[in-house]
């Protein structure tokens, strides 16, 4: 038996390719809108600017985008092989971007009373990465 081998029969952890790029610019200070400029793929910038937003109470503006940042989130999963489901550890640190961002979702989703897409996104938030739910809530 191959260590780490799913004996569930589910699909395997997806881990995204990394792209440091934003990171380190996030890192570095650069603006976050200046990072989705220039990588307007990077879910990490767009979860970065729905952080920002929400915590300065432009509840909408953050929903727009963490959903920005989760459909490029999507995209980059089905690129790495995902089938729309399975696990996306947050412990692969090129996956936390799309993970934030889907958390952002939800909250802002949450923050507006649209609990059908909260309920949904929470659910696949920890489906995803019970790490990731538990750190990010």
């Amino acid at each position: 038996m191959a260590i780490h081998e799913n004996l569930l029969g589910g699909p395997p952890p997806t881990h995204l390719p990394d792209d440091p790029g934003p990171r380190e610019l996030l890192a570095a200070g650069t603006a976050p809108a200046d990072v989705a400029a220039k990588f307007p793929t990077s879910s990490l910038a767009w979860a970065q600017l729905a952080d920002d937003a929400f915590q300065g109470g432009r509840t909408v503006e953050s929903y727009a985008y963490a959903r920005t940042g989760y459909h490029r989130g999507l995209d980059a999963l089905r690129r790495a092989g995902w089938k729309g489901h399975g696990p996306v550890p947050f412990e692969h640190e090129p996956n936390r971007g799309f993970l934030r961002a889907l958390h952002a979702l939800a909250r802002a989703a949450h923050a507006i009373g649209e609990e059908a897409e909260y309920e949904r996104c929470t659910t696949f938030l920890r489906d995803s990465s019970p790490t990731a739910a538990d750190t990010l809530s």
